[in-house]
């Protein structure tokens, strides 16, 4: 069975460390985009997230020169375990994500060391 992909939910963008209030001060000030601040749990790594439309950016902090970044696009997916067991069957590299209560996910990295990731929504 193929992955159902069903939309685009967010994509991440890095900055370097220290720079959170330079990125509010763009995204938030020039590019007048909404900061998702009460979500009833905290966002996971210190990331801001904002929404743009029917879909979020999501900013966070990385050391440059370290590890493959982790910038991705993240797209919802109709049956996560589904995708997961198909990844898997082709050998593709997964990572479990930290949890976030209102969703499943995971990332797998592309063969150009690209990272995406997978969500199911929970009800």
């Amino acid at each position: 069975m193929s992955i159902i992909f069903e939309r685009i939910d967010h994509v991440m963008l890095c900055i370097p460390v220290g720079a959170e209030q330079q990125a509010r001060a763009f995204y938030g000030g020039v590019l007048g985009l909404t900061e998702l601040t009460d979500l009833g749990y905290p966002i996971p790594n210190g990331a801001i997230w904002y929404q743009i439309g029917n879909i979020q950016l999501h900013i966070r902090a990385e050391e440059s020169g370290g590890e493959i970044s982790q910038r991705h696009p993240a797209f919802i997916v109709a049956d996560l375990e589904n995708a997961r067991q198909r990844l898997m069957d082709a050998n593709i590299r997964l990572r479990n994500d930290s949890q976030i209560p209102d969703r499943k996910r995971f990332s797998f990295w592309d063969p150009f060391d690209n990272r995406i990731e997978l969500i199911e929504m929970l009800p």
